[in-house]
């Protein structure tokens, strides 16, 4: 009887039912994803967090001071001039925490004072020794400006971090255009502009606070003793006033 029952629960599909039943599934309609809307939010770039629906990102704020304004910070003004690997080094090291000024002035002292000292090299070679090739020097010349154009998007890419991070405008142009044609002006500028945001000489007021006095915790035994003490004390008094 039991197994009589079993085989009644299921129902045998002959030939014309399973061809009604694959007329009726659609091929890779059972492997379509779902819309679910509680998933569908917006999420910060940075954190992955959802944001809320009426969150609006900042908008970009023009910088503090203009890109010809190197006049204004005389000692960014005089390092960018003469020692502009050293003032690159130090605005990579305020950007970014973890990495020293060392490591990015040694890689602009290379690739962009290098350059300039074989461009140099190259233009007085071609002036006061006549046995040297054109060809060899406009090969020369065309790896000075590639090399140069490489060195702008690498400093540009640090001045769009510094621009996404203070949410700042592109000023005059795009970060690479302007490293690549006023690179001195834009290191000038980025160090006023981390300088003002962050800068050293302003100290918040700091408020001291005590500790309260250490409280030491006696027993009752402890408590009894210098109350025994001070009796015996009074005892002796009294015995020599007797005496007396």
């Amino acid at each position: 009887m039991e197994e009589n029952n079993n085989q009644s629960r299921y129902v045998k599909l002959t030939k014309d039912h399973q061809t009604t039943v694959q007329e009726d599934i659609i091929p890779g309609e059972l492997n379509q994803p779902i819309d679910v809307p509680q998933l569908a939010v917006r999420k910060c770039a940075e954190c992955r967090q959802p944001l809320p629906e009426s969150y609006a990102p900042p908008a970009d704020e023009p910088w503090m001071t203009g890109i010809f304004a190197c006049v204004e910070d005389r000692e960014s003004c005089l390092t960018g001039l003469f020692c502009p690997c050293v003032l690159f080094g130090r605005n990579v090291e305020s950007l970014r925490e973890n990495t020293p000024w060392t490591t990015p002035c040694i890689c602009h002292a290379i690739f962009v004072e290098g350059g300039i000292s074989v461009a140099i090299a190259t233009v007085i070679a071609t002036s006061f020794i006549s046995g040297i090739d054109p060809g060899t020097t406009c090969l020369i010349c065309e790896g000075l400006f590639f090399t140069w154009w490489m060195c702008g998007i690498h400093t540009g890419q640090v001045r769009q971090s510094l621009q996404k991070k203070y949410h700042l405008k592109n000023s005059p142009c795009n970060a690479c255009c302007v490293h690549c044609c006023l690179h001195w002006c834009a290191l000038c500028q980025e160090h006023r502009e981390m300088k003002g945001r962050l800068s050293d000489n302003v100290f918040s007021e700091m408020t001291i606070v005590n500790p309260p006095p250490i409280q030491e915790m006696k027993s009752n035994d402890e408590k009894e003793i210098p109350e025994t003490s001070s009796a015996d004390n009074n005892e002796h008094i009294t015995l020599e006033m007797r005496a007396i």
